[in-house]
């Protein structure tokens, strides 16, 4: 569910409405295809059973398409180096992803504790992104949504990541959550800009 990003205060380039909608739009199919797959290869593994190879693909890419999202939001705000929250949330998903490489050579439940933790760091992150940006480009009430739930959620995998019962389907529930938010948030900014427009 997480999104990144946001513009410094010093910086005059601000992410514009119909930058983001495009961003949230890819970001929001990515998840969906993510979540077909998951559902259709793996979702009914469970916490003490080792991931198979399609579903540890899956699980090292996800934050590190997380990455590549903020990477891809800053060169579009123009920010660069001086996007302190964007360089954290990076550093955040390239240490998910290289935990998830470790945790998947060992059980669905390590993986999910931490994709937990990850969810739980990136829905805080995502909270602060959407808060700061109300005032420059603003609808940002599905983000901040969004990032709460994936903070309840982050904890959630990681209360659970012990319990023999968990599975990656809740892995592919909160993603597919996090798609429909981005949806939200796409149709939030347009209905924001007519307004600006009219």
């Amino acid at each position: 569910m997480t999104q990144t990003t946001v513009t410094s205060s010093t910086t005059a380039t601000t992410t514009t409405p119909s930058g983001l909608r495009s961003l949230y739009l890819i970001r929001a199919t990515f998840s969906l295809i993510w979540v077909a797959l998951v559902a259709t290869t793996s979702a009914s593994l469970t916490s003490t059973d080792k991931p198979t190879v399609i579903a540890a693909v899956l699980l090292v890419i996800y934050p590190l398409w997380d990455v590549i999202a903020t990477l891809l939001e800053r060169r579009m705000a123009g920010t660069g180096s001086a996007d302190h929250v964007g360089t954290t949330n990076m550093a955040l998903g390239l240490a998910a992803t290289a935990g998830m490489i470790i945790a998947v050579f060992s059980t669905i439940g390590t993986t999910l504790l931490v994709f937990g933790i990850w969810a739980l760091l990136s829905g805080a992150i995502q909270l602060v992104v959407a808060i700061r940006r109300r005032r420059t480009v603003g609808a940002q009430w599905p983000m901040v949504i969004s990032g709460g739930l994936s903070v309840l959620a982050g904890a959630s995998f990681a209360a659970k990541s012990a319990s023999a019962t968990s599975s990656l389907s809740s892995i592919a529930g909160y993603s597919a959550f996090g798609a429909f938010w981005f949806f939200v948030s796409v149709i939030a900014l347009s209905i924001r800009s007519r307004r600006a427009q009219s």
